[in-house]
């Protein structure tokens, strides 16, 4: 996207410090804490293109606990979206599947035109991760 040439922007969040990567800006953070949306915001310094969001807690072994933990990022992270995305923007994010994640798919769908689940080919077949891929973000 040119972050590296200063075409862009790139903001990364994270609990554990990460490599730096060239045209990133990144916070150590959670991204659960009140002062990470606005930390997100100050940095982006406008509308984003895409919000992407690949986070996932710490697993417990617990199935039903695992899913109901990723799925409050996901919606963490697509309330993010909705504050920060320009008209026409995207948003990916990993889920689990376990039955919630239909209520963030449906709320999902009233903010933008195409909403889909997607599975990469490189996932294990009997894995229960996916993603939720929005496109053309329709502004409020």
């Amino acid at each position: 996207m040119g972050a590296a040439e200063g075409r862009g922007r790139v903001v990364a969040i994270d609990l554990l410090e990460m490599q730096p990567v060239v045209g990133v800006e990144f916070l150590r953070l959670d991204f659960l804490d009140p002062v990470a949306p606005d930390a997100i915001k100050e940095r982006l310094g406008g509308a984003a293109d895409l919000v992407l969001s690949d986070m996932a807690a710490n697993a417990t072994g617990h199935r039903a606990t695992d899913h109901l933990k990723i799925m409050a990022l996901a919606e963490a992270a697509a309330e993010l979206a909705r504050d920060v995305l320009k008209p026409g923007g995207a948003f990916l994010c990993k889920v689990l599947q376990g039955g919630t994640e239909t209520t963030l798919l449906a709320r999902l769908k009233q903010d933008f035109a195409s909403v889909k689940h997607v599975k990469p080919a490189a996932r294990r077949a009997d894995s229960a991760e996916l993603y939720l891929r929005a496109r053309s973000f329709r502004a409020r």
